[in-house]
């Protein structure tokens, strides 16, 4: 699997990577999809208490992965899987003031998914995206 390219960042990457064997981004040719990105800090893994900083973080730490694996960040990102704990138009609305935030120039698809619980036990949202490069 010489064609596919792996990549993780400081801190919560580098530890998921050791501790629970997976990766945050893989690239293959002008593709990059990402692992779901929740709302931790990179560095302390705190994850904010308030829905609104969390949902911000999560979309933060999208465009950090994105980057890490050699992409532009949000610009190229045509598909989003958002799974939220609690599904009421405060989350909604978050998610969609960060869409317009970073990606101002286009609407990628988008499907939010309500889920019981996420993996770590403070996590609102995990976000998954599928960016394409270009040619």
């Amino acid at each position: 699997m010489s064609h596919l390219q792996y990549s993780d960042y400081e801190g919560y990457g580098d530890r998921a990577r050791k501790e629970v064997h997976y990766s945050q981004a893989v690239r293959y040719g002008s593709i990059i999809e990402i692992s779901g990105q929740g709302g931790w800090d990179r560095i302390s893994e705190a994850i904010p208490a308030l829905e609104g900083p969390q949902i911000d973080q999560a979309f933060a730490n999208v465009e950090h992965t994105l980057q890490k694996a050699g992409g532009k960040g949000w610009s190229q990102v045509y598909k989003v899987r958002c799974y939220v704990v609690k599904m009421d138009t405060l989350e909604s609305g978050h998610i969609v003031r960060n869409l317009r935030k970073y990606c101002p120039d286009h609407q990628p698809i988008l499907t939010v998914v309500g889920v019981e619980s996420l993996a770590l036990k403070d996590m609102r949202i995990e976000i998954e995206v599928a960016a394409h490069l270009g040619e």
